[in-house]
């Protein structure tokens, strides 16, 4: 083969992505460890602040997560009720 082959597969950098996606991982889960404290924390864009919703007895299926009232932060988690 040629090296002037047109289906020869090239190398990509993903390195800036994966920075960038670890960053905002490690946010959200800074952010959700801060709610589960008790501490209240704000929307970042409209500075309202954020629920965070969790089974319950009477709510045992759902939605949850942490949520913003105007949904500008929407981080749903997947939850269970442990007896």
């Amino acid at each position: 083969m040629s090296d002037n082959n047109p289906l020869k597969t090239q190398k990509m950098d993903f390195s800036a992505i994966n920075k960038t996606t670890a960053k905002s991982f490690n946010e959200q889960k800074n952010l959700i460890k801060r709610l589960f404290k008790g501490n209240t924390v704000q929307c970042e864009v409209c500075k309202q602040p954020l629920q965070l919703i969790v089974p319950t007895d009477k709510q045992a299926s759902g939605k949850y997560g942490v949520f913003c009232k105007n949904g500008c932060t929407d981080i749903e988690l997947e939850m269970e009720m442990i007896a």
